[in-house]
């Protein structure tokens, strides 16, 4: 889950894009869904589509087999059912990204820039989609999914099931309680990325400056 999206690593550029688009879905799908009853699909696609806004702070550790010590960063995320995501990272740089329906847009100055929307984007655009609107059947079309534990405490495995996917990760493990606490990639190279969410609210609407970054 490539959020650190300007640290230097040994992957080619194109390679990195796609992981860091993939991973700001998984987030985008996992770190804001409460699963207190959540044991199957169905359940677990009820609960999606429940949250209107999810506000919380996140920490990232991308451990390379390259160096010694993870690239950690830190940061903020907006979750709103009906515009998209608002992934800031805090430290140790600043960046904004915004992902919606259009595709990835990241944030220069006080404008909003599209980036560039190639095969791999826009599928992975579709599986946001798919997430946002509570579609288990849109995981399932790239994922196996395996559901264990209990309401307060469970774990969800996602094995990859396109071409695309399985030449990047081998599996990704997501686990919490009443809501998504840890997900962790594990990567095909051997490279991992461990995302932590923290401090996730639910019942504070967008504020003016966040709808303002929505609506541009």
């Amino acid at each position: 889950m490539m959020l650190l999206l300007n640290a230097k690593g040994p992957h080619p550029r194109g390679e990195g894009k796609r992981r860091t688009r993939l991973c700001l879905l998984i987030a985008a799908f996992m770190a804001f869904s409460p699963l207190a009853h959540a044991f199957d699909l169905q359940q677990l696609s009820e609960q999606l589509a429940k949250p209107h806004v999810i506000h919380g702070d996140f920490i990232q550790e991308k451990h390379l087999r390259a160096l010694p010590k993870p690239l950690s960063s830190t940061g903020t995320f907006v979750l709103a059912k009906d515009h998209g995501l608002l992934w800031q990272l805090k430290t140790p740089l600043q960046q904004d990204y915004r992902i919606t329906p259009q595709g990835i847009a990241r944030r220069d100055g006080t404008q909003w820039q599209m980036l560039p929307g190639k095969s791999a984007g826009a599928e992975q655009n579709r599986l946001f989609l798919a997430v946002l609107q509570g579609d288990s059947s849109g995981l399932q079309r790239d994922f196996d999914l395996q559901l264990q534990g209990q309401a307060d405490h469970w774990n969800l495995t996602l094995t990859p099931r396109s071409l695309l996917l399985k030449q990047v990760f081998k599996h990704i493990d997501i686990e919490g309680g009443a809501l998504v606490q840890r997900i962790e990639l594990h990567e095909t190279q051997g490279d991992s990325t461990l995302l932590t969410m923290h401090n996730s609210i639910s019942h504070q609407p967008l504020t003016a400056a966040e709808q303002h970054d929505f609506a541009q």
